[in-house]
This record gives C-alpha cells, structure tokens and sequence, in this order.
C-alpha cells in the first residue's frame, strides 16, 4: 500500500504523541501559520492599495480592486485542484508543499514592484504556488490518523488555529507597518506588507523542509515516483501555467465563473466516476460530500465581503476614533475573525463534546446549516446601523455593528470549515483525496469569485455608499438565513447518504 495516499484512510505511522496528537500535527501547525501570515496579509492590503496606488485614492477604483480580489481568491482556491492531482499521482505532498512555498514567496516579492502588470504577474506566482500548497498540507493532516481515529475533527480543529494565529498576527504587525513604519505616502508603505508576506513564506517553507523527517514517510512520492525528474517537469508546468492565470486575472476576473463552473463538474465527475468503482456507499457518500459544497458556496460569497465591501466601509463609513483621539487602522479589523477563532473554537469544540456526550451533537450538515445562519446574522448589525445609525454624529455608523458582524460570521466559520476539512477526509474516495480536497477548495474558489461580483454590486460605478451598502448587505442576510434553514430541513436526506460518517 502507499502509504502517502492511503495513510490517512487505512493506517497511519505510530508516532510519538504530543498534548494528546501526533507530534507531526504541530510541526504542520507551524508551517500553515507562516502560510497564512503570508496570505492574510495580502488579502487586507490588495483592494485598499489597487484603489491607493492605481487610482489614487478615487473611490471609482473600488469596482476594478474587488474584481481582482474575487479573481485573486477564487484562483487560489481553484488552483487546489491540480495541486491535488500533482501531490496524488507526479511527486508527493511534500515536494509539493516546498515547490509551493517557494513560487508563492517568489510572486510576494515581486508583488512589491508598483506596476499594474508586474501586481498581476506577483499574484499569479502566489496562486499557483498556493495551490501546490494549501490543498497537500490540509490532506497530510488527515493522513496522520487512521481510520475511525476520534481525534481526527479535533486535530483539524487544533490545525485550523494555526490557520488562524497566523491571520491574527498579520493584520496586527503588516497593518502596523503600512501605517506607522515610515512617513511616505500609504500605497508605498503597502511595498511593506508585501516583503513581510514573502518573509513569511520563507519562514513555513524553512520549517516545513526541517520538520519533514518526523512525517516517517507520509507525503513522500510514490514508490517508483522518487526521482527528481518529476519535479522538474512540475516547473515546467508552473512556467505555463503562471502567464494563464495572468490572462485570467488581466481580462477575465470578471467572467471567471465561466472557468470555475467547468472545473467543478469536472472535479465532480472525476469523484463520482471513482466511488463507482467501489461501491453505493462510496458513491452515496461523494454525493453527500458534493451537496455539501454547493452549500459552502454560499456561505463564502458573503464570507470574502472581508477583502472588499467590509474593508471599504471600514474605511468611508465607520467612525474608528478612539480615546484619546486615536484612529483604529483598517487593516485591525481583519483580525477580529481569528481572534475570534482562537477565543471561540474550544468553546465550540468543548460545546461539540457535550453534545456528543448527550447524543445530541449536530450532524455535519446540520452544523453547516447553523453556519450559513450565523453569517447571515452577521449582517443584522449592519443593517440596523445603516438604517437607523447613520448619521449620528456625523455620517457614519458607530465602530460596533461591524465588529460584531465578523464575531457572528467567524461563529458560522467555526460551525462549518474546520468540519468540512475533516468530513472531505472522510468522504472522499481513497485514491483521490487531494483531488476531493481540491474540490473543497473549488467551492471557496467560486464563493469568492461572486463575491467580487456582490461587492461591485454594492460599491457601484462610483463606490459605496450608506444605502448601497444597506441594500447589498439585507441581501446576504435574507438569502444566509434562508439557505441554512433550508439545509437544516434536509439533513436527514444527507446523513443518509453519508452511511454513518460523523
């Protein structure tokens, strides 16, 4: 059997434990962290500094840098799929993973240099190198427990705070240094968010490369894989594929639903066509798993309003004085959600435990259902302040209602995406679980790229305003509700497709 990608379905190494998991877990805490210190630094600078640097300041330019957001998000995601495939089937999780990191630090360097092609040319080294990454290491957490293992929702749980430690930190600190590190003018200063976003990715690349011989073998190539002849041709396909993306996010950020649908279905009949080769359960379980993440969709569009309408109204509608005269930095808010996380997710882990003890845990679609409700709750607040708080003492809304918005949104998120990980790991057939994981990331992928559109929708030709802002959030928060009640009253159809998977 090979073991690196079965490991997590059959057996697993027996490694040495540490705080009640295997030792390996927090050596890939460490490197999703730096990951996500590099990625979440980006995803509060980019709108801000495109609608800066490019057009001055002009809220005219909100249109163009939500367009590039959403693409830039949906295409990270998208891009997990064939870094699943490559991990699957050419060189490994590990190799794929360095490879990665190493193009993904490459683009954030670049990314420095204020040109709007060589912007774009930086991001299409980042999403190409993410996708190498972000699927592999997800699955390699799966892969270090065996089958029917209960601590394995716990350890996603534990590798989803790494996640967000490392998105707490890098609003904080990058935040801070566009801000106050020097006197010249803001879009400069983003130069600065970007080369600390690349120093990070050298850090994960560095320690995942040292932390790797604890893996005891999972994630190597496939026996008979091993050469490097392999990973040179992976190059080769990343110096394709890098100027594709390019042209996507160039001329096609805003027609990029037509690349993803295709994709989706693709992947979609990859997996079902797999389960059929074994059985009804299998295949009764891929199509659980696929319900799942048309629902998942959903709960992103409204989920990556955090890169773009939150960031804009943040920043021309929230009064963000503080005592003392003090203004509270946009990019502050971006970590209210992980702050959230790490205050939250052992009290939701801890409430999960309960429940379970009760028998009375909610089933993975139910949790997702309560998940889509709590976002739409999330814009409750906003709605109230734009219609009744505007104005009061001046024309904006008081600091609160958005605050409270992400802590509710981050409720949802610790009620579906550290579940959904886990339930792919589960789900999925054997063979493919890095093209399944792919999958996963497809649906974020599409949720972000009609995010961009709901956020153009919302800052119009000329940017938001307090009843545009009104109308697009009411929206979010009618079809959130609507879509978890509607998924809460057709979870026993879905549990049954899941054949006892919880």
């Amino acid at each position: 059997m090979n073991q690196h990608s079965e490991a997590g379905v059959q057996t697993a190494p027996d490694f040495p434990q540490l705080f009640g998991h295997p030792r390996p877990l927090w050596m890939l805490f460490m490197t999703e962290f730096w990951e996500r210190f590099a990625f979440y630094s980006v995803s509060w600078a980019l709108a801000l500094y495109i609608v800066a640097q490019f057009y001055h300041g002009n809220a005219a330019g909100q249109g163009w840098a939500s367009a590039i957001f959403s693409a830039y998000t949906a295409l990270v995601y998208a891009s997990s799929i064939f870094g699943g495939y490559v991990a699957d089937k050419v060189i490994g999780y590990q190799r794929s993973i360095l490879v990665g990191a190493l193009v993904m630090g490459l683009g954030l360097f670049v990314m420095m240099l204020p040109e709007k092609n060589l912007l774009l040319c930086g991001l299409a080294l980042v999403i190409v190198g993410n996708g190498l990454f972000k699927p592999n290491i997800s699955s390699m957490v799966g892969q270090l427990y065996g089958i029917g293992d209960e601590r394995r929702d716990r350890g996603f749980t534990l590798f989803y705070m790494g996640i967000n430690f490392g998105a707490l930190v890098a609003p904080l600190l990058t935040g801070w240094l566009a801000g106050y590190l020097t006197n010249t003018p803001m879009q400069q200063n983003y130069k600065v968010v970007f080369a600390a976003a690349g120093v990070g990715m050298i850090l994960s690349m560095v320690w995942f490369w040292f932390g790797r011989r604890g893996l005891r073998g999972v994630g190597r190539p496939a026996s008979g894989a091993e050469g490097l002849g392999r990973v040179a041709w992976v190059f080769v396909g990343i110096v394709i594929a890098v100027p594709l993306v390019y042209l996507l996010l160039r001329y096609g950020a805003e027609r990029l639903s037509l690349v993803l649908a295709p994709l989706f279905v693709i992947v979609a009949a990859l997996l079902i066509v797999e389960a059929m080769r074994h059985d009804k359960v299998q295949l009764d379980r891929v199509f659980a798993m696929l319900i799942i993440f048309a629902f998942n969709v959903l709960f992103w569009v409204f989920y990556y309003q955090l890169g773009t309408s939150f960031n804009f109204l943040a920043e021309n509608l929230v009064d963000r004085r503080m005592p003392g005269g003090w203004i509270f930095p946009v990019a502050w808010f971006q970590s209210v959600s992980p702050l959230a996380i790490i205050v939250l997710a052992p009290v939701v882990s801890l409430t999960w435990g309960l429940l379970n003890k009760r028998h009375m845990e909610p089933s993975i679609p139910r949790k997702f259902g309560l998940g889509l409700i709590f976002n739409g709750l999330g814009f409750a607040g906003l709605m109230y302040a734009l219609s009744r708080l505007i104005g009061e003492g001046g024309s904006l809304i008081p600091f609160w209602p958005l605050t409270l918005c992400y802590v509710l949104q981050t409720v949802g998120e610790l009620c579906l995406s550290p579940i959904g990980l886990s339930m792919v790991t589960k789900l999925a057939p054997p063979r493919l679980v890095g093209v399944a994981m792919g999958g996963w990331f497809l649906s974020l992928a599409v949720g972000g790229n009609l995010s961009g559109l709901v956020a153009g929708y919302i800052s119009g030709t000329h940017g938001m305003t307090a009843a545009s802002a009104l109308g697009g959030f009411t929206f979010g928060f009618w079809l959130l509700v609507a879509a978890g009640v509607l998924l809460l009253l057709i979870s026993p159809l879905i549990n049954r497709l899941m054949h006892g998977v919880k």
